[in-house]
């Protein structure tokens, strides 16, 4: 899950001025014990009031004065048990009372375990999420199941729906607009025109694969466009390869994210130098020594931590290494066999993401299959969303703005929506006019994709909960707060990565777990002595940087409730739990591999390019022990039975 809301669990206190009158706002819903939390005073209409912040016991915890119109942020209050409570907030002259649900830490684990221990268990996603909503809602509500009940719908589902700050409204659209095109090119033919013009090339599993990275590859300024896109593209062409649902949601799953993290021209570029800055700026606050030798140019450092992410770079390279040497291992070897020897591209009782299966999908009759009635919605569709980036990117910069600033300001989810539109306008177009469908079949195509992609909507709207959920319950935080104890210094860019990827797997969100933790870590480090430069110690910044943002996107990566890996198993066809199950080992295997010759290899003096050649060779080695060839399939093979 990309983005998250940072704003911190907070009462908004519009209070009374000694002649004005104000109203105290939304107090916390919940406040963990021990785990710090913040409340923000805003101040009356008339002048500057003094306030006081005190426990039950009337011991002082915060004070200070807030001034008319503006407003105080006290960070760092404890609680520690219940006799701490209610709360007094004194302003000026009023008093007012804070008594919100107070709960162990650990019980905001509870919500994202329940939803991912069942889903694993049960391989059905939306009553797992759904059960970890209402959990979480359950504390929010003190701990009353009806109004829990009540608080998952109106308080969680609808509000995720509908927000537009994150993008969620806007990525609903693209993705209904995107299964409308695809629904449209499959029934005018286009679909099986592209499967036939790629038919020479593609000729066994090993080239699909092949291809299927390659295009992944392609489509690198955004991870979203990249699932939608290249999986909904490649699935026609893989499933007449007998190529699993599950590789290829793997192959999709490992060329978005990884990639667009990467890459200085993404949709990501932006978020992640704006976060690096913020932890340089804290840091050069906090050590006013240090100000003056510590490079506080984020840009510079973004670029050099770039070797140093082993996870996306490992598995990038990984997954390549798995299309061109038909090895497979684990649950993933047993779907190969499967879809290769039987033709079952899924399990027979899979939960698919995505209805590839229903007549309404498949070429209307006599429909002649022609590939650029498939190419060319979905080049528009690359294409609207590539221009609209830079138009986007360009409000408010200079002329001679840089082209990876440009793209780090540009608006991802609006011109996504542009480029989905614009290409099921030319879907349509495209199939009337050769009187292929006529308009009203053309819209019915249009809604019959639509309509096969709204269980994906359901999972990725509770998903979004989930997280909206763990964000109030502050799990992240309490998360960041267990496994963070003081280490040697050699040490911390293997800590960090296990922290990101724990907080980013319990979470589904890969940028928020960026934003909680950059500002922490890159100021810890430089106070630990992390940021010289020539006695090695910079690479230990450079390495904790890279393990925040490696490790949130393995956590995003192998989370079933991230909406990028629901992404990819929606373009894939594939059953959710099935993608997740069978990634996870390879995951899992790169992951290990970039700790140890990555993180820790590099913090006690591997030079970086020793550490990603000795990760490659490791990796192969394994695939080379472990790994069993698949036959392929030859492409003049009978195409699935009941399967398009």
């Amino acid at each position: 899950m990309r983005l998250l809301r940072l704003a911190p669990l907070a009462l908004l206190a519009m209070l009374p001025g000694f002649a004005s009158a104000q109203q105290l706002g939304d107090a916390p819903a919940l406040v963990l014990t021990g785990v710090p939390f913040q409340l923000t005073i805003e101040g009356g209409t008339e002048g500057e009031l003094p306030y006081q912040i005190q426990n039950q016991a009337r011991v002082l915890l915060a004070q200070g004065t807030v001034e008319a119109y503006g407003s105080v942020l006290e960070g760092g209050l404890v609680v520690e048990s219940g006799a701490d409570l209610p709360l007094l907030v004194f302003i000026g002259s009023t008093v007012e009372e804070v008594d919100p649900v107070l709960t162990p830490g650990w019980f905001s684990l509870l919500p994202p375990l329940v939803a991912i221990v069942l889903a694993l268990l049960f391989k059905e996603v939306v009553t797992a999420l759904f059960a970890g909503v209402w959990i979480g809602a359950l504390g929010i509500s003190g701990f009353n199941p009806l109004a829990a009940l009540w608080r998952t719908v109106d308080q969680f589902a609808i509000p995720e729906l509908a927000n537009t700050d994150d993008g969620h409204v806007q990525i609903v659209v693209f993705s209904l607009l995107l299964g409308g095109m695809v629904g449209i090119i499959s029934r005018s033919g286009g679909t099986m025109g592209i499967v036939e013009a790629v038919r020479p090339f593609a000729r066994s599993a090993r080239r699909g694969q092949i291809a299927t990275w390659f295009a992944g590859m392609g489509v690198f300024f955004d991870d979203y466009a990249n699932t939608l896109i290249v999986g909904n593209t490649m699935r026609p062409i893989t499933d007449r390869l007998r190529i699993s649902r599950e590789k290829l949601a793997y192959l999709v799953d490992s060329t978005a994210a990884p990639l667009a993290a990467l890459v200085p021209i993404s949709t990501w570029v932006g978020y992640e130098i704006i976060l690096i800055q913020q932890g340089l700026t804290i840091a050069a606050a906090q050590n006013p020594e240090l100000a003056a030798s510590l490079d506080m140019n984020a840009f510079r450092i973004f670029i050099e931590t770039i070797p140093y992410r082993f996870y996306p770079v490992l598995g990038l390279f990984f997954a390549a290494m798995i299309a061109f040497s038909r090895r497979d291992f684990g649950p993933m070897a047993a779907a190969e066999r499967r879809a290769r020897q039987t033709g079952q591209l899924h399990r027979p009782d899979a939960q698919l993401l995505m209805d590839t299966s229903d007549k309404v999908m498949e070429p209307k009759e006599g429909a002649p299959h022609r590939w650029w009635n498939a190419a060319l919605p979905v080049l528009t569709v690359v294409v609207v969303v590539v221009v609209g980036l830079y138009v986007t990117g360009r409000v408010g910069l200079d002329a001679g703005a840089r082209i990876w600033d440009i793209f780090g300001n540009a608006d991802p989810f609006t011109t996504m929506a542009w480029g989905s539109l614009a290409g099921c306008v030319l879907a349509i177009g495209l199939a009337v006019s050769q009187r292929i469908l006529s308009l009203n079949e053309a819209i019915d195509s249009w809604v019959n994709g639509m309509r096969s992609m709204l269980i994906a909507m359901i999972i990725l709207t509770l998903a979004w909960s989930l997280g909206s959920v763990t964000e109030e319950i502050h799990t992240a935080a309490y998360l960041s707060q267990i496994l963070s104890d003081r280490v040697a210094l050699s040490l911390i860019p293997v800590i960090v990565f296990v922290i990101a990827a724990a907080i980013s797997f319990a979470t589904g969100t890969s940028w928020g777990t960026m934003g909680i933790l950059l500002p922490l870590v890159i100021p810890l480090t430089v106070a630990m002595g992390g940021a010289g430069d020539g006695d090695g110690t910079y690479t230990i910044l450079l390495g904790a940087i890279s393990s925040v943002l490696a490790g949130a996107i393995f956590g995003d990566h192998c989370s079933p409730i991230s909406d990028t890996t629901i992404l990819s198993s929606t373009a894939s066809g594939c059953d959710h739990m099935d993608h997740v199950r069978t990634q996870l080992p390879y995951a899992l295997l790169v992951a290990v591999v970039g700790m140890v010759l990555g993180d820790i290899g590099t913090a006690y003096g591997l030079p970086v390019w020793v550490a990603i050649l000795g990760g490659l060779a490791v990796l192969y080695a394994v695939l080379r022990w472990r790994g069993t060839i698949v036959d392929d399939a030859a492409v003049e093979a009978p195409a699935p039975t009941g399967q398009p």
